[in-house]
């Protein structure tokens, strides 16, 4: 499968970006300068995943553009939709299970086969290579599936995560609370592409229309970018752990090594299982949490969003999927509506339980402290909530 596009578009494209960067975004490259002099690994990581994110956004599409995958797509459409119209009790009845692990009960658990293996295989040799900064910050402008404003937001935060790696990697840093204050103002400042500040109403991403496909349709492709989306977060704790407790080294290390654990072969056996709830900042970097709330939510905002853009991608037969994502984005960039308070937020992003999120960044778990997944702990709380009293 191919994931190439035109070189003179990507070499426009590129030169764009980089005229951007010149004009408004010093700090937001001299971010990435100083996480590559400081962990080159991480930083080499890091560029990797905007590549295959994108191109995994771009495989989902292809797969549900071509003729010979319509078999499997009615199936899918057919099986996600009566998940959608089960009762809170019906599913209980299942066993409380998350939309992932239902389907796998009633023999969904691959429906496109050997076609998602191929192209995880394909992603994991993309993963290992290296990539140049400025081709990797283009990946999303160049994605075939993305559309412009939706690839400016991802890039954007992109860009935002480096600037936070950086303020804590950079010993010239003093106040670090306050250099995290200034960086969420600086990406605030585009108010057409950043995400909002205060928590959305997180619980979309289990009650949206095509919630739960991307996890029952692609599970290879799921486990592969919530991987990806754990490294973030647990590189994230490993540093900012470094500068609140001097007995504390060698985090990252831990949490690479974990990672490349969590990727294991390239047909996605693994050594430790790959996330199988969205890992949200509370349980994987709850110290970045404890030094800034705001950039701790950004975090989370941007993964529900690309997970939920995700979702669109992959849920099959879909006439309307550029209409659902600009309404997507709209609702995540509106920082006035469709908000939830701290409490809520907390409570859904801690539902999920460290290990089934990935695990600790650098402290054991070595197995779940919770014995139900995220989806049935809200399903519970809505039928006790919604029961006379």
């Amino acid at each position: 499968m191919s994931f190439k596009r035109n070189s003179w578009l990507s070499a426009a494209r590129c030169l764009g970006l980089v005229l951007a960067l010149g004009a408004g975004g010093g700090a937001w490259a001299q971010s990435g300068e100083t996480v590559r002099d400081a962990y080159p690994e991480l930083a080499g990581l890091f560029s990797a995943f905007d590549v295959t994110q994108a191109a995994a956004l771009d495989a989902i599409a292809e797969i549900n553009a071509d003729p010979a995958t319509m078999d499997a797509r009615m199936e899918l459409a057919m099986h996600l939709e009566m998940m959608a119209n089960m009762t809170m009790q019906e599913m209980m009845a299942m066993g409380g299970h998350s939309a992932g692990e239902v389907a796998m009960s009633m023999d969904m658990e691959n429906p496109y086969g050997e076609r998602e293996t191929e192209v995880r295989v394909a992603l994991l040799e993309r993963l290992r290579q290296e990539h140049e900064p400025a081709e990797a910050a283009a990946s999303f402008q160049n994605s075939a599936s993305l559309d412009r404003h939706t690839a400016e937001i991802f890039e954007r935060g992109r860009r935002f995560e480096d600037r936070l790696f950086a303020i804590y990697v950079d010993d010239s840093i003093g106040d670090k609370r306050a250099a995290v204050r200034d960086a969420v103002a600086e990406y605030m400042t585009d108010d057409m592409h950043s995400v909002s500040s205060t928590p959305k109403n997180v619980s979309l991403l289990l009650t949206h229309p095509q919630a739960g496909a991307l996890q029952t349709g692609f599970p290879l492709l799921r486990g592969f970018l919530w991987s990806n989306q754990w490294l973030q977060l647990a590189a994230l704790e490993a540093v900012v752990l470094q500068t609140v407790d001097s007995n504390v080294s060698g985090g990252t290390d831990t949490v690479t090594e974990r990672y490349w654990n969590k990727m294991g072969s390239a047909g996605g056996m693994t050594m430790f299982p790959a996330p199988v709830e969205l890992p949200m900042a509370p349980a994987i970097a709850p110290n970045l949490y404890s030094q800034s709330a705001e950039a701790a939510v950004i975090l989370d905002n941007l993964n529900v969003l690309e997970t939920m853009v995700a979702d669109i991608m992959a849920y099959p037969n879909l006439d309307d999927r550029a209409e659902l994502i600009e309404a997507l984005t709209a609702d995540f960039t509106n920082k006035t509506e469709n908000l939830a308070d701290s409490m809520n937020y907390l409570l859904f992003a801690l539902r999920g339980g460290i290990y089934n999120q990935g695990g600790p960044a650098v402290g054991e778990l070595m197995q779940s402290e919770r014995n139900r997944s995220r989806s049935a702990m809200d399903m519970e709380h809505a039928m006790i909530m919604s029961q006379p009293m």
